[in-house]
């Protein structure tokens, strides 16, 4: 008999194949004595152990490209942690193997990290992978990861690690299923950029057994177990029936009765542009600088290596519009040549903005960069601070702006619910606004977007992120300014509706939703999409506002 279990969807389409589950963890090592006289040998395989696990993800990184290689490059400084290092050593000094001098000092880490607050909590998983990396090499056993299959099946886990779920192959990884993360995790994203449909925060799905067949819609968050033949045909006439209509969409975003939306696509770098560019992506409604920034957390890259890297996102885009958000380091994406190591709640502290208006210099660096990549190009650039938490943040950048001699329109990111709440205020001082629901939603409701567990308050449905949405966008609109969304609300389809009714001005998203949205967006008229806002926001749950809109939608 077939099972019905509910998750999170995070990425389009169905999959239907074998459960696989992905590597055991690495054992705890035994806690066995050396002899002080072996201490250095230790110190040294300790050494060549994480070296080479840091030069494997950073390698996987460069594979990779685009998100997965900024998220790999993190995990990368992570083994490379000074302080961790340093801990490693002294337990080995004072009698412990390599591999349990490890084990224990990750463990004391991660244990600062959990009790650091939701935000750095989040990066637990993380770096539990670069522990279990670590151990295996010094162990002499295979690294956890994906199993070896030549049949295709649909990976289960607790979680999929960045460095796991970056280089996942599609031929044979038909789909996957954690029991943690969330719609905003890392492996959620990244499996959206590869096209690959995926549920997560399914409880179970652990336990699932080993070879049992399941279908898997990404949309809609639904595995069943064991289908019958006549539950998976109607799925995949579904999936059918989505493709056609996916390639009979083309052209720009908007409405059936012709209101323009601008589908724009988020990039990490140039390696995200070709995919962007076959999407039909009308341009970037959000460029990620970090990539740069993080191939050497040391130092900055200087102006010419950042022309470089900016000319080949813009050239991409002729006539097109290329919104670029400045370096935002801090919380998750530390800098040794920026960010304090001693923050106690660093999602809280000194990070985006704030971290760049301590140090000027960088900040002019990479305005005058960008106004240099631009120069000559047919391509309206725009730039944005994230972070922005009032009129003065707006202010101090805007001036950084002008001081840079930036010929471009600069706008400021809604991520805090003080910029949605006085939105007004600070389009005294920026042209324009884009919304970040990812944080917006985490700092919203408190609730880390790393942690399945909270996922119900990282819904982007929920009605009092749908309300502060609407704050910015009515503040826009009353100045005759834009707001477009550039989180991962903008990639669901139905909700791309909402926002669209809720007055955004433009939508982005990884490349691989935007046929999605354009085919969604096209059914309906702005009268519609007006009423299914009106309709989400005047429930209390994410689950009652998506049934509302849904319902508006569909008619009934």
């Amino acid at each position: 008999m077939t099972e019905t279990l509910h998750g999170v969807g995070v990425s389009h389409g169905v999959a239907i194949g074998q459960v696989r589950h992905m590597g055991t963890a690495v054992l705890e090592p035994p806690a066995q004595q050396t002899p002080s006289a072996g201490a250095p040998r230790e110190q040294a395989r300790a050494r060549q152990a994480v070296e080479a696990v840091a030069a494997d993800l950073q390698a996987r990184g460069n594979l990779a490209g685009g998100e997965a290689q900024a998220v790999l490059e993190a995990q990368s400084l992570m083994a490379l942690d000074p302080e961790l290092r340093a801990d490693v050593e002294r337990r080995i000094a004072v009698g412990s193997t390599a591999e349990r001098a490890v084990y224990d000092a990750f463990a004391s880490y991660r244990a600062l990290l959990a009790n650091a607050g939701d935000y750095l909590a989040g990066r637990v998983a993380d770096l539990d992978d670069v522990r279990n990396r670590i151990v295996a090499r010094l162990m002499g056993v295979p690294m956890p990861g994906v199993p070896d299959s030549d049949e295709p099946y649909v990976l289960f886990a607790r979680d999929l690690a960045p460095a796991d779920t970056a280089l996942l192959d599609p031929t044979l990884v038909l789909g996957f299923v954690t029991e943690e993360g969330g719609p905003t995790s890392h492996s959620a994203i990244l499996a959206r950029a590869l096209g690959v449909p995926a549920v997560v925060a399914m409880p179970g799905a652990t336990q699932m057994a080993e070879g049992v067949v399941v279908a898997v819609d990404g949309s809609t968050g639904v595995v069943l177990v064991e289908p019958s033949e006549e539950q998976q045909a109607e799925l995949r006439r579904i999936a059918a029936e989505r493709r056609a209509a996916l390639s009979a969409s083309t052209g720009p975003g908007q409405t059936s009765d012709g209101h323009r939306v601008p589908l724009l696509a988020n990039v990490g770098g140039p390696a995200d542009v070709p995919a962007a560019v076959a999407a039909g992506a009308e341009g970037v409604g959000l460029f990620r600088t970090e990539f740069l920034f993080l191939e050497d957390s040391a130092k900055a890259p200087s102006e010419d290596a950042q022309v470089e890297a900016y000319q080949t996102v813009l050239e991409a885009f002729p006539g097109g519009r290329v919104v670029v958000r400045v370096l935002d380091a801090g919380a998750d994406k530390p800098l040794d040549f920026m960010t304090a190591a001693d923050e106690p709640n660093p999602a809280l502290g000194v990070r985006g903005l704030r971290s760049l208006l301590n140090h000027p210099d960088l900040l002019q660096t990479q305005l005058r960069a960008l106004a240099r990549a631009a120069q000559g190009l047919p391509v309206y650039l725009e730039v944005m601070a994230p972070m922005v938490a009032d009129r003065i943040d707006a202010r101090a950048f805007a001036d950084a702006c002008r001081t840079a001699g930036l010929k471009a329109k600069f706008g400021a990111m809604v991520e805090i619910p003080s910029a949605a709440l006085r939105a007004r205020s600070i389009l005294q001082e920026v042209e324009f606004l884009s919304l970040g629901t990812n944080d917006l939603a985490q700092y919203t409701f408190a609730a880390d977007r790393q942690v399945g567990a909270l996922a119900r308050l990282q819904d982007p449905w929920q009605p009092a992120l749908l309300d502060l949405i609407a704050f910015s966008t009515d503040a826009a609109k009353a100045g005759g300014q834009s707001c477009g969304v550039c989180g991962e609300a903008a990639a669901d389809p139905i909700l791309a509706c909402v926002l669209t009714g809720l007055g955004v001005t433009s939508l982005s998203m990884g490349a691989a939703s935007i046929p999605y949205v354009r085919a969604t967006l096209a059914k309906y008229t702005l009268a519609q999409c007006r009423r299914a806002a009106a309709a989400a926001r005047a429930t209390d749950t994410a689950d009652e506002a998506r049934a509302a809109a849904n319902q508006v939608l569909s008619g009934e």
